[in-house]
């Protein structure tokens, strides 16, 4: 299925590396949390959407969802060591369709709506689907004690 909605990702290289759910969404996924859907939307019985973002389907709603976490924009999407990065994708209208979370120095990990997580090149998922990275984003992991 995967293949079907992105069908130059066997080109770029993937894994699958959950069964399908739909405990969690991508931006859920993104954010660390595999345990609830996370979106903005109008009625909050529907899904977790962080206080201080507004309900709003913006990039800029997206963003401050990821700044309630700490994540703050960032030029470059290369691996950093000590800091974790997410990926916010949009359409070409600028409505955010995915976010994906860097796990090491060649891979990015997404949620893949309501299948299976994957791990990714990052580009690998811009296309007619979930649009282009529009906004990377980065936070400082906690110091190894």
């Amino acid at each position: 299925m995967i293949e079907h909605i992105f069908p130059d990702i066997v080109d770029w290289g993937y894994v699958v590396t959950s069964d399908i759910t739909c405990e969690y969404s991508c931006i859920a996924w993104a954010a660390g949390d595999d345990t609830r859907q996370w979106w903005p939307s109008p009625d909050e019985g529907t899904a977790y959407w962080p206080p201080a973002a507004p309900r709003t389907l913006s990039v800029d709603a997206f963003a401050i969802a990821c700044a309630t976490l700490g994540y703050a924009t960032c030029e470059e999407d290369d691996f950093e060591v000590g800091f974790e990065k997410v990926a916010l994708f949009a359409d070409g209208s600028g409505k955010p369709t995915h976010a994906a979370r860097q796990i090491n120095e060649i891979g990015w990990t997404s949620k893949v709506g309501r299948l299976q997580d994957i791990r990714h090149p990052l580009r690998a998922l811009e296309g007619e689907k979930y649009g282009r990275v529009v906004r990377i984003m980065k936070r400082s992991l906690p110091t190894p004690r």
